[in-house]
């Protein structure tokens, strides 16, 4: 089955949903998603996103970023994504995300590795509260057609140029990619099941890139499992440029479990509100608020030297209030599993979390290969270094698709700092 569009989306987390909303609404666009279109990392989210909050901000904005990314970086990546940061608050609150406020103004949180208070948040679900207003807005476009339970299988190459993907669908898509491959419209969204396979060949003029990280490869990750990593292996069989593909995030404190599957992440915003972390002996033996590598690598020597398979979080520096309205989603999952969060310490345990490496992408979010972007953390644009700054990866990947929908727009490549 062949299907032409002018520009196809692989993944329907922040960094797929809005490029296709940056996108003109006169270009036709197919996204596909492996999963349901709300199984993405984007919904896990639980942190916030930076902001720089004013001028006097910047600098040490960047230097908290440059820092927790042990300075290799990608200088001018780092200065974009912050310049256009309080560009893509103003367009989340257009669609409609409720950032949490204090009066008429945002109220900021910190997190660890950052010098002072920047982050917007939504209790302790920011990246479904964002994902989901997004999603909405998507579904609102008559020129965005999704396709869940679809998987990319490899790209098409033409004279050396993407020309789109090869993917299977779910026998279920049948109906709908017959009226695509006629080139009628099809209903945006449709409840469907998945099962059996439908070979499928989508030709585009542009191909984005926004497939998520590779936590599915780990046995211990915050990620979903199906997240593994599927645009790396094409673009190495392709040759295309890839970059740092060992660096990789371990988060410091998910909820200790025996279960088998994802990991509860319990976010860093928790530290920052005044949380700590203990040993069997209740003995604190870290900042809590350094950057996640060192607290990773302080928690797993602790955990070696007392022969334990975790560590304790206590709260007990956090008044309820706080702990049942920013932190509620945290609070009941702990209580789900047995944890009264406001009277007991919980068990925690570091897990694979997210990937700074990826496809390398320039400024724009092109990849090596003419006609192919990438975007979120399916990408490498520098941003990060070797260890993300915390709540940095929402703001990165909304920043840099903003600019790969610009790119295929073809509007004239903006100066360092423009959204």
């Amino acid at each position: 089955m062949k299907i032409k569009t002018d520009v196809v989306i692989v993944g329907t987390g922040v960094a797929g949903m809005f490029s296709a909303l940056k996108l003109p609404k006169d270009k036709k666009i197919v996204i596909i998603t492996k999963e349901d279109m709300r199984s993405s990392d984007s919904f896990l989210a639980q942190g916030g996103i930076c902001v720089l909050r004013d001028e006097n901000d910047y600098d040490s904005y960047f230097e908290d970023t440059m820092k927790a990314g042990h300075y290799e970086n990608r200088k001018e990546s780092v200065d974009i994504m912050i310049r256009s940061s309080r560009d893509i608050i103003n367009d989340l609150v257009g669609y409609g995300v409720d950032f949490k406020r204090d009066g008429d103004d945002f109220a900021y949180t910190r997190e660890g590795a950052h010098s002072k208070p920047r982050i917007l948040y939504h209790e302790d679900i920011t990246g479904k509260e964002i994902s989901e207003k997004l999603l909405m807005q998507v579904l609102k476009l008559e020129n965005v057609t999704i396709l869940e339970y679809t998987t990319m299988e490899d790209i098409l190459v033409k004279n050396g140029k993407c020309a789109g993907l090869k993917a299977v669908s779910a026998e279920a898509n049948r109906e709908r990619l017959e009226a695509m491959e006629a080139g009628k419209k099809v209903k945006i969204q449709e409840e469907i099941q998945p099962g059996g396979e439908i070979p499928v060949e989508i030709y585009a003029e542009d191909t984005i890139l926004a497939s998520g990280g590779i936590g599915g490869r780990y046995q211990h990750s915050t990620n979903y499992p199906h997240l593994t990593g599927d645009a790396l292996d094409i673009a190495k069989k392709h040759d295309i440029r890839l970059e740092h593909l060992d660096y990789v995030q371990i988060h410091p404190t998910t909820l200790y479990s025996k279960k088998p599957g994802r990991r509860f992440l319990i976010s860093e915003s928790v530290r920052g509100e005044g949380a700590v972390l203990y040993n069997s002996k209740k003995e604190r033996f870290v900042n809590e608020l350094l950057p996640r590598d060192v607290v990773t690598k302080a928690i797993q020597e602790e955990m070696k030297k007392e022969g334990t398979d975790h560590v304790w979080l206590s709260m007990e520096n956090i008044d309820k209030d706080t702990i049942l309205h920013h932190f509620p989603n945290i609070y009941q999952r702990c209580l789900e599993e047995g944890y009264d969060v406001t009277k007991e310490c919980i068990p925690v345990v570091p897990a694979q979390h997210y990937f700074m490496g990826g496809i390398w992408v320039d400024s724009d979010s092109k990849t090596s290969m003419d006609q192919l972007y990438a975007v979120g953390e399916t990408s490498c644009n520098g941003v990060h270094g070797a260890n993300r700054l915390a709540s940095n990866s929402l703001l990165e990947s909304l920043v840099f698709a903003k600019r790969a929908a610009k790119a295929i727009a073809g509007e004239n490549k903006s100066a360092a700092g423009a959204a």
